[in-house]
């Protein structure tokens, strides 16, 4: 498509552009929001055949993000700006972002600290516009620490045994997804979020577009290691039941083992009376191991058990206390309890969009 030749619907009536939308969670990005807008804008000025959206979702940022993001709306009406009323974590954040992308043709997901290039969503709109559904970047080389580098690679080595789906290595949640994959994936509405394993799970045609992962522009990363712990936790307990397979062939295991003892000290018994059995030490230590497995496999059990909790008690996933889209200017503070409908095929869970 070109600007000078729009298409047309049979009645001759100029039809509206593809609309892409981009999905830009932000939290504490106050040194970085300013840089990647300029940035994204830069990329997509080449492509003035498609319409674009980019919805930043403050995801209860402590510094001035939000007033940063107002700032960017005032100045660019395609700015749309979702603030939540509390911190709600990453995957949230896109969650809230893929619910009001419903209009558009195709969602851009990525973060805004300039580690994935804005360039690089051009390629993902080329292939898109080839027939491909979801087209999700692959890191090819990526700047981060060693300490980073060896966690990923041992999370995505771990995932890649135990979960009941293919999830591609080296993937975060960089991605393109064509308007249908968006739909089905509004419909998973579970609150310990794996979005790249959703987005695997629902299928349709997806493709790896390989990048150089550039190093972060300014600020830490929203994610220490105890998040991280948390959200490898969700990837491997929300799309594999492998750890409780383990913990009864490890109860088999220990069983067995424990039989043989009890045949061995009956033989001494029987055929060696003189001799004590000894072992006393060993016995003690048996015990306090064996105490500990049987804690470890209460705390998998009850891992898979809280989650059932938490889906059961049936919460929203997030409220918003601010949106800011459309053409008409200011900022509108939402009501009290926000009720929308959801998108076309989606179940509604979480009381806002």
């Amino acid at each position: 498509m070109s600007e000078l030749h729009q298409p047309t619907d049979q009645h001759g009536r100029d039809e509206a552009p593809p609309k892409v939308a981009y999905v830009l969670p932000v939290y504490n990005e106050s040194e970085n929001i300013g840089a990647f807008h300029s940035a994204l804008v830069r990329a997509t000025e080449a492509r003035g055949d498609l319409e674009f959206e980019f919805i930043y979702v403050n995801d209860g940022s402590r510094d001035d993000s939000l007033a940063k993001l107002l700032e960017l709306r005032d100045a660019d009406t395609r700015v749309s700006v979702l603030s939540f009323s509390r911190n709600c974590g990453h995957q949230i954040a896109v969650t809230a972002g893929l619910d009001a992308a419903t209009d558009a043709d195709a969602v851009i997901v990525m973060d805004t600290d300039l580690q994935d290039p804005p360039r690089v969503s051009m390629e993902m709109i080329s292939m898109w516009e080839d027939g491909v559904d979801v087209v999700y970047a692959q890191r090819r080389t990526r700047k981060d620490s060693v300490f980073k580098r060896t966690t990923a690679y041992g999370f995505y080595w771990l995932l890649d045994r135990l979960a009941d789906i293919k999830i591609p290595r080296n993937v975060g949640d960089f991605r393109l997804m064509d308007r249908k994959v968006v739909a089905e994936v509004s419909r998973y509405r579970e609150h310990e979020r794996f979005l790249r394993g959703i987005v695997a799970h629902v299928g349709f045609r997806q493709e790896a577009l390989l990048f150089d992962r550039d190093p972060r522009y300014a600020g830490k990363s929203g994610y220490p290691l105890r998040k991280m712990i948390a959200f490898a936790a969700n990837g491997i307990l929300g799309f594999s039941t492998a750890p409780l397979r383990w913990i009864s062939r490890l109860g088999y295991v220990i069983s067995f083992l424990s039989l043989l003892l009890a045949v061995y000290v009956l033989g001494v018994r029987l055929f060696v009376p003189e001799q004590a059995v000894p072992g006393w030490a060993f016995l003690g230590v048996g015990m306090f191991a064996l105490s500990g497995l049987q804690l470890i496999m209460m705390g998998v059990i009850g891992s898979y058990l809280g989650r059932v909790y938490v889906e059961v008690q049936d919460r929203p996933l997030y409220s918003l206390a601010l949106a800011a889209r459309g053409e008409r200017a200011g900022v509108r503070s939402l009501p009290r309890t926000p009720r929308t409908e959801p998108p076309a095929g989606a179940t509604r869970r979480d009381g806002a969009s």
